[in-house]
């Protein structure tokens, strides 16, 4: 089959100064701190990870215009931004307002909103002790839902490079537990859906896609599961689910490292039965590798505790990668989902270990892996 899928990838908004890491961190703190400070934990450890472009700042759009012609000139089609917006406002949003929104080249790549409305707790680095300490709540009032739907729409929405899936404008949500406690339950829930679908259309904008990540085993300590997801998804009047990373579905079980290539294997072999359980297009996942290493304290002993201390996923070449993509392309050309969508984690991932940007060793194989099995 022809070029008619497309590449959806992840992207994490923690690299440039931020208001609130400053108070949290310290002036000019970004999470290249951590990518910076990384030290091999173990024997044969490939740590730390060096980005072949230096540690740039995101917000700036002369930076973000290299990083979207990388990605469109290698076959992506749009970044799904890491998006957070707490009670009290927005975090991390430089990335997009400044710096994509400002590139001159925005238009040679679509953007879409995975409104990550997790707790954010300090894993920057984190502790080894429990509970982690929690810095910004996940949970959020229903006015406050408005008001930062109410600013997708009027920030995001009306760009001409917002991605749009069945011509809906791509809005997802990363935990429907937290959504479900921030607005009241599924009736209510509903309601702020359909209010949020209402807001859309009065501003001449037409449909919005709402699309769910699920999982089945938590990552982060905040993290909580659904039970029967496929019900609950019908009830609050969702259009797609798909997975944030591979972690999410398997455990990295042998510790300190898990083979890349027989865990692609088990990962690719979810696509099907995914599909044959949700009601609703389910978008398959590949994820580029794992290591949350960098997250933890480096002088600390590394012992399999919980994320970030926890196994990683060892020998993801670009090769290997590669037949990850391989597979997914299989699947996607068998037609079973439509629209043919695969999400991949992720674009700058540093300190999971999930990243195509050039890094020292690999240069441009990983994003070059992505335009080898699907085109430009």
């Amino acid at each position: 089959m022809g070029r008619d899928c497309q590449i959806a990838v992840y992207y994490f908004p923690n690299y440039h100064p931020d208001a609130r890491n400053c108070v949290w961190h310290g002036p000019g703190w970004s999470e290249w701190e951590l990518v910076k400070a990384a030290t091999p934990r173990f024997a044969g450890h490939q740590q730390p990870k060096i980005p072949a472009w230096g540690y740039e700042d995101e917000s700036d759009p002369v930076v973000m215009a290299k990083k979207i012609d990388a990605a469109a000139d290698h076959g992506v089609d749009a970044f799904l931004f890491d998006w957070y917006w707490y009670e009290d406002g927005p975090f991390l949003e430089r990335a997009i307002e400044e710096g994509f929104l400002k590139a001159a080249n925005a238009d040679r790549l679509k953007f879409g909103l995975m409104w990550a409305n997790h707790t954010w707790i300090d894993i920057h680095p984190g502790q080894r002790s429990r509970p982690a300490n929690a810095l910004a709540q996940g949970k959020v009032s229903p006015e406050a839902f408005r008001t930062l739907t109410d600013h997708a729409i009027g920030t995001y929405f009306a760009h001409p490079s917002y991605w749009r899936v069945n011509d809906g404008l791509y809005f997802s949500t990363y935990e429907l537990g937290t959504l479900l406690d921030s607005l009241g339950g599924p009736e209510a829930t509903r309601r702020e859906l359909d209010g949020f679908r209402e807001r859309v259309r009065a501003a001449g904008l037409g449909e919005l896609h709402l699309n769910a990540v699920v999982w089945n085993i938590p990552v982060l300590p905040s993290e909580t599961g659904i039970q029967d997801p496929n019900a609950l998804l019908e009830q609050l009047g969702f259009d797609s689910v798909t997975s944030y990373v591979w972690v999410h579905h398997h455990a990295v079980s042998d510790f300190p490292e898990t083979a890349y290539a027989a865990y692609a294997e088990v990962a690719a072999q979810d696509y099907e039965p995914f599909t044959a359980k949700y009601a609703l297009p389910y978008f398959p996942n590949v994820t580029m590798g794992w290591d949350s290493s960098p997250r933890t304290i480096q002088s600390d002993v590394y012992e399999n505790l919980g994320y970030p201390y926890m196994a990683t996923l060892a020998g993801n070449t670009p090769a290997e990668f590669k037949k990850a993509l391989e597979r997914a392309k299989a699947f996607l050309d068998k037609g079973l989902t439509q629209p043919r969508i695969l999400t991949v984690n992720a674009w700058n991932e540093w300190t999971e270990g999930s990243y195509l940007e050039p890094d020292a060793v690999h240069g441009m194989a990983y994003l070059e892996a992505i335009r080898d099995v699907f085109g430009r």
